[in-house]
């Protein structure tokens, strides 16, 4: 008998994406193996098109910037799961700032995904950034 429900599917898609938001906040590269597959396909502005694990978190380690943190706010996710496939969106707030002072930058994004349910849980094999807008301050 399956233990999957769809209520603990969305509950653990729901969960990718806050970890992700961690991830990139505490900048834990070692842990993306939590929240995508090794041969994940992310596309964002900044990144283009990346294919595989170790190329995504090469990005992300690059894409650091000397002092500056993030926070990464998730909301109104929409999961729509079929068997072992989902898919997942979400609005993303993004603040930018550096130790002690109010964000020097904002932006808005819209998070689209698929996840995939593995033996390890489910994870995102596909991610897509789009950027709605930002604000320099």
């Amino acid at each position: 008998m399956s233990t999957h429900t769809p209520v603990a599917d969305r509950i653990e898609i729901a969960d990718l994406f806050t970890r992700f938001a961690c991830l990139l906040d505490e900048k834990r590269w070692e842990d993306a193996g939590t929240v995508f597959t090794d041969d994940v396909v992310g596309h964002s502005p900044r990144s283009g098109e990346i294919h595989g694990l170790d190329e995504l978190v090469g990005f992300m380690r690059r894409a650091e910037v000397d002092g500056e943190h993030t926070q990464h706010l998730t909301t109104d996710l929409l999961v729509d799961v079929n068997g072992d496939r989902a898919a997942a969106s979400a609005n993303s707030l993004v603040y930018f700032y550096r130790d002690g002072q109010a964000p020097h930058l904002t932006s808005g994004l819209r998070l689209a995904c698929t996840a995939v349910r593995t033996q390890a849980g489910w994870r995102i094999r596909e991610t897509r950034t789009t950027v709605a807008w930002m604000q320099e301050k």
